[in-house]
């Protein structure tokens, strides 16, 4: 039986290696693989992809032979139908003899436990991890270009103001006004798209994240929803959602679009946590000038976004959970932290 999975993994590598990617995709995957992961010659990766996404998977494939460390590469439909209900056990075995690991994949509905399964991996493994989830042509022509030392920088600085902060009100003029208290047991981390083994990052990265002590006010969505739901709507600059947030909960929402209303109250109303804020983040990637429609690189879009459902307890060391997570995006934020104002219509105050 190994002999057959060495054999098909070897068979997905070379399909890999084999299948064209426009050049234009190189400097994003030279980002990925030697500014934010810095992957050494003597270091393991563990790439997996799907269909969808050879042509990014390839150039990323191509600048882990330039350094000429070991990988190997899984192509998921050549190991499970999709919606994957599972990691594949072969990719886990393998993410078990890796430093580093790559996630470039388009994902479906109801796949979010299989992912559960692969950072189980990496975060027990403490492994240097790229979640690229619907990683797009558009996103290595932009948000994978980013200077990722300049976001870096400026994402250390609004930790450093952030981390200690009681308070934080956000406001836009389309008609956000939140304000979040924190606690001090709950960490603060940054995926600025430098990845170390102490927090697996998206990439691109650019933002700073916690689970909130408590959320309160009203949330206008004029940015994109996300999971499943962003590649179906897509910007909401036309037909927002507002989102009306209580002690944490959500107690209702609206938007002139009922569809997206309905499904996103079912997918907050999954478990008994899926309409709590779990995460609150600013998104500090100033190489990302606009909102995409994708919610990958459009949550790094610099600003507010918040999420319901699971809070990575793992991580930040929120006591609760939840099988559901989904993000939303404003726009053209004002911050304020403590009283400083560190964002003015979206632009960031903080010098650099």
């Amino acid at each position: 039986m190994g002999s057959v999975l060495e054999t098909s993994s070897m068979n997905m590598r070379q399909q890999l290696l084999s299948t064209p990617h426009p050049a234009e995709f190189f400097e994003g995957a030279r980002n990925a693989i030697v500014t934010c992961l810095r992957i050494q010659h003597d270091e393991k990766v563990t790439l997996i992809t799907d269909q969808a996404t050879l042509p990014i998977a390839a150039a990323l494939a191509q600048e882990l032979e330039c350094t000429g460390c070991p990988w190997d590469g899984f192509i998921l439909e050549e190991l499970a139908s999709r919606p994957l209900t599972a990691m594949p056990e072969a990719v886990l075995a393998d993410m078990e003899t890796s430093q580093i690991s790559i996630f470039a994949v388009q994902v479906q509905q109801n796949e979010l436990f299989s992912r559960r399964q692969m950072t189980d991996v990496v975060n027990h493994r403490r492994m240097r991890h790229a979640h690229m989830v619907n990683i797009s042509p558009q996103i290595m022509l932009e948000g994978m270009r980013a200077d990722f030392l300049s976001v870096d920088r400026l994402s250390q600085k609004v930790l450093d103001k952030v981390s200690v902060a009681r308070k934080i009100r956000a406001t836009t003029a389309a008609g956000t006004d939140i304000e979040a208290t924190f606690l001090p047991e709950y960490k603060w981390f940054k995926t600025s798209g430098i990845i170390s083994p102490n927090k697996w990052g998206n990439l691109p990265g650019g933002e700073v994240f916690t689970a909130p002590g408590e959320v309160n006010g009203t949330f206008l969505v004029d940015g994109v929803v996300g999971d499943y739901l962003c590649a179906r709507y897509g910007s909401l600059a036309e037909q927002p959602l507002t989102i009306q947030i209580r002690r944490n909960r959500i107690t209702e929402c609206h938007s002139e679009n009922h569809q997206l209303q309905d499904e996103f109250w079912a997918y907050t109303h999954t478990d008994e946590n899926s309409d709590r804020v779990g995460e609150f983040a600013i998104g500090t990637n100033i190489g990302v000038h606009r909102v995409i429609g994708n919610i990958l690189q459009d949550e790094k879009f610099p600003g507010i976004h918040i999420a319901f459902g699971d809070p990575y307890g793992e991580h930040t060391g929120a006591p609760w959970s939840s099988k559901t997570h989904i993000d939303v995006v404003g726009l053209r934020f004002n911050i304020w932290v403590d009283g400083d104002q560190i964002m003015n219509e979206g632009k960031f105050s903080i010098p650099m």
